[in-house]
C-alpha cells in the first residue's frame, strides 16, 4: 500500500533480530578488533622494512643465534593472533557488560510503556541520575503519562454526566407518558404536551451542545478579522428578553476590540458568558455588565469581560466551572425553569478559547459573583 500513512504491524508479525544490547556488544567487539587488527599491521608493515640479514657478532669468536626478520614476523603474526582472539572475548564479555549498563534506563521506560499499553496510567519512571537522553526521553514519557491520564479520566467524566445529562429528559419523559396511559381520562392534555415539548426541547439543547463542543475538540475553525464589539452586541440582543424575564439589569461597554476569530463561535461564546451571568444571579436586584476593547496587559490583544452579581464563590469552587456539566449549584439543575442551564456553557467558552489560542479567566467577585474574562489575540496589522 503506497502512501504517507501505513497500519502498523502486529508485534508478533515482526522478523526476529538481534536484541539492541547484542548488537552493541557486536559493535563494540568489532571495534575493539578492528582497532587491534590496525595496529598489528602497522607493526607487521613496519618490521617489513627491517634488513633480512643474520645479526651477527663484531667477534669472529662469538656464535650469533639471534633470529632472522622473517622468524621475527612468524613470531609477531603467532603472538597478534593470540591477542586478538584474548581481545575478542574481552570485547564480547565487557560489551555486553557495558551495553547492558548503558540500555538499562531503556529497559525501564519499555517496562513502563508496557504498563501503560495496559491501563496503568498512574505509574511514572522518574528516572534518576544525571541530565541525558535518558533522562530526557523519561521526563518526556512521564509528562504524556501525566497528561493521558488527566485526559482519560475527564473523558470518563464527561461520559458519565452526558450519559446522566441525557437520561435526565428521558426518564422525565418516560414518567409523563405511563402516568397519562394509566389515567387518559383525569390528563390536562394541552399541559402534557407543553412539558413534553418543553423535555424534549432541553434534551435537543443538551445534544446540540454536545456535538458543538466535541467539534470544537476536533476541528479548527476558521479565522479570520472580526471584532469582539461586534459578537458582544449580537449577544447582548439575543438575551435582553431573558434579562428582563429575570429581573436582572443589563448594561454593557462596548469598545472595539478587533480580533482574529470566528464570529459564529465569538457570537456563542458571548452568549454562553452571558446566559451563564444571568442565570447565576441574584434572586432580586441582579446585575450583569458586559464590556469589551484592549487588553490593558498585553497590548494588541483584545478583551471581552462579563461580570455579574450573586452569591460568594470560593477559589476552589471558580476552578471547576469549565468542567462540562457543572453547574452554578454543582451537579444539581435549578429548580427554576428559567434559571436552568444543561452545565455546558463554560465549557463551551472554554473550547473556544482555546481554538482561537486564546485564554479564558474565571474569578470570583469579592462582593459576590464572578467575573469572566475572554483574552484572544489581536489582528495582525495589514
Amino acid at each position: 500500500m503506497n502512501g504517507p500513512f501505513r497500519a502498523g504491524r502486529p508485534r508478533g508479525t515482526r522478523p526476529r533480530r538481534l536484541t539492541a544490547r547484542m548488537r552493541l556488544t557486536l559493535s563494540y567487539t568489532l571495534f575493539a578488533v578492528t582497532a587491534g587488527t590496525l595496529s598489528l599491521a602497522v607493526v607487521y608493515v613496519g618490521m617489513k622494512y627491517i634488513p633480512n640479514y643474520p645479526l651477527t657478532s663484531a667477534s669472529p669468536r662469538y656464535r650469533s643465534d639471534a633470529p632472522s626478520r622473517q622468524e621475527i614476523l612468524e613470531s609477531l603474526l603467532r603472538a597478534g593472533g593470540y591477542a586478538l582472539a584474548l581481545l575478542t572475548a574481552v570485547g564480547m564479555i565487557g560489551g555486553w557488560l557495558i551495553a547492558g549498563r548503558v540500555l538499562r534506563p531503556l529497559q525501564d521506560i519499555t517496562r513502563a510503556a508496557h504498563r501503560a499499553a495496559s491501563g496503568a496510567l498512574e505509574h511514572r519512571i522518574a528516572l534518576a541520575g544525571p541530565r541525558d537522553e535518558f533522562t530526557e526521553l523519561s521526563d518526556a514519557f512521564d509528562e504524556m503519562l501525566a497528561r493521558l491520564q488527566r485526559s482519560f479520566e475527564a473523558q470518563q467524566r464527561f461520559a458519565a454526566n452526558a450519559s446522566h445529562e441525557l437520561r435526565t429528559p428521558l426518564a422525565i419523559t418516560r414518567t409523563m407518558l405511563q402516568v397519562a396511559a394509566a389515567d387518559p381520562a383525569g390528563q390536562d392534555w394541552g399541559k402534557l404536551v407543553t412539558r413534553l415539548q418543553d423535555t424534549n426541547q432541553r434534551g435537543i439543547e443538551i445534544s446540540e451542545a454536545l456535538l458543538q463542543l466535541a467539534d470544537l475538540g476536533h476541528s479548527e475553525p476558521e479565522l479570520g478579522p472580526t471584532d469582539l464589539a461586534a459578537a458582544a452586541e449580537e449577544a447582548l440582543a439575543a438575551v435582553r428578553e431573558e434579562a428582563a424575564a429575570l429581573g436582572v439589569r443589563l448594561t454593557a461597554e462596548l469598545r472595539p476590540a478587533p480580533t482574529t476569530g470566528n464570529p459564529v463561535l465569538l457570537r456563542q461564546a458571548a452568549v454562553n458568558l452571558l446566559h451563564n451571568a444571568l442565570r447565576h444571579n441574584l434572586p432580586a436586584d441582579g446585575r450583569v455588565t458586559l464590556a469589551t476593547g484592549a487588553d490593558p496587559q498585553r497590548p494588541g490583544w483584545a478583551r471581552l469581560t462579563v461580570a455579574n452579581t450573586g452569591p460568594v464563590l470560593t477559589e476552589e469552587a471558580v476552578a471547576t466551572f469549565t468542567e462540562p456539566f457543572l453547574r452554578g449549584r454543582g451537579r444539581t439543575a435549578e429548580s427554576d425553569p428559567a434559571r436552568r442551564g444543561h452545565g455546558l456553557g463554560l465549557a463551551i467558552v472554554a473550547a473556544v478559547a482555546e481554538a482561537h489560542h486564546g485564554e479564558l479567566q474565571l474569578a470570583p467577585e469579592p462582593a459576590g459573583g464572578l467575573r469572566v474574562t475572554l483574552d484572544l489575540p489581536g489582528a495582525p496589522e495589514e
